[in-house]
């Protein structure tokens, strides 16, 4: 479940970005449909080559607005001359860290998305919390309190590690981590801090590969292997959705806390909306936890938790997110997939192989 989701920090390589934009699916209007923003704003993005970043920063582009990104150049040139790419690490630690980024010079906003240790985030917060009108960090839910079934809305308890000198990142530590940068975030910056959580965000381009494999594999059709605890709730939130609001809060100067969480499924209820729009004849088995423990079977994304954890959205909708509907998700990231490589698609993360399926089904079949 969502707040000990086993943290993948693989980006979207270029020619997948690429992909997106051939596809015309980094958006939900194309540019031309996209009307300026009224004031022309400099933007600030720590990271931008992986899942959310480009989206976010086509639309920024898309509505008129100045993007800079600061990342350690991995990924060149991703934007052409569209974007200026400051080069450094986020660790002030590593190489020349942050030196790039000193100075008096000042943006409108800072978009944090790559922010993960406590330690990291409080360096960037302190060299450019002053020198920005808003900082707007990218949580996720997983920061809420640990182990705890229920309802959760922007004022829920955080969770936080106990012992603070730890810094792996890793699916026990990705969620108590975030909750202390969040925290750090919030403490500091006051109403000039603006966090969104976000639950599982999923669309074209996502790199974890795992809310593809439901689309894939239900599309395809026939026996199909679900989750154990078919009946806990999973929330999502489309990319597509996710990062032109992200511009928008940036744009209406909004401050405040915001789970970006669509409407609650159940797992088994997600799975027969992708199969309604697939339209596949589909036959779902269910296994225990004790079988998945036993064959030791990768189930993307509805891996964790047998208890439900609901994360109100009430602020994100009156803050003007929208979420679109889950055939709009599945159909667009199955194209996005399919365009992608060969190469690509058999390195795809995480998946069950066609044997663990088999096993699985010969046991859950009787």
């Amino acid at each position: 479940m969502t707040n000990r989701r086993q943290f993948l920090q693989g980006a979207v390589c270029t020619a997948g970005f690429m992909g997106l934009h051939a596809a015309g699916l980094l958006g939900s209007a194309s540019a031309a449909e996209i009307a300026p923003a009224g004031k022309k704003l400099k933007i600030l993005v720590l990271g931008g080559t992986g899942f959310i970043g480009p989206h976010e920063i086509e639309y920024a582009l898309d509505r008129g607005h100045e993007v800079t990104m600061f990342n350690r150049g991995t990924r060149p040139n991703m934007y052409g001359d569209r974007v200026e790419e400051i080069i450094g690490n986020r660790d002030p630690n590593i190489d020349q860290g942050l030196t790039a980024l000193e100075g008096d010079r000042t943006w409108d906003v800072v978009i944090d998305n790559s922010g993960y240790v406590p330690r990291i985030v409080r360096a960037s917060v302190e060299l450019l919390g002053d020198r920005c009108g808003r900082y707007l960090y990218i949580s996720t839910v997983a920061a809420y309190q640990g182990g705890i079934p229920g309802n959760f809305d922007e004022d829920g308890p955080l969770d936080g590690m106990e012992d603070t000198t730890i810094e792996e990142v890793n699916w026990e530590t990705y969620g108590p981590l975030k909750a202390d940068c969040d925290n750090f975030v919030r403490d500091t910056l006051g109403s000039r801090a603006t966090v969104v959580r976000p639950t599982f965000i999923i669309g074209p381009g996502d790199s974890t590969d795992r809310f593809t494999w439901w689309a894939d594999r239900v599309t395809r059709g026939g026996d199909v292997v679900g989750p154990a605890n078919p009946e806990v709730a999973v929330q999502v939130v489309d990319v597509r959705d996710l990062c032109p609001w992200v511009i928008t809060l940036a744009e209406n100067d909004t401050p405040g806390t915001f789970n970006a969480a669509g409407p609650t499924w159940t797992r088994a209820g997600l799975l027969w909306g992708i199969q309604g729009t697939s339209g596949r004849n589909v036959t779902f088995f269910w296994p225990s936890p004790e079988l998945v423990a036993e064959l030791e079977l990768p189930c993307p994304m509805l891996n964790w938790g047998d208890q439900s954890r609901i994360y109100g959205n009430a602020a994100s909708r009156a803050a003007g997110l929208d979420y679109r509907p889950l055939a709009d998700s599945t159909r667009d990231t199955l194209t996005w997939w399919n365009a992608q490589s060969e190469e690509r698609r058999a390195k795809a993360r995480g998946w069950p192989t066609p044997e663990q399926e088999d096993s699985a089904l010969d046991v859950l079949r009787g």
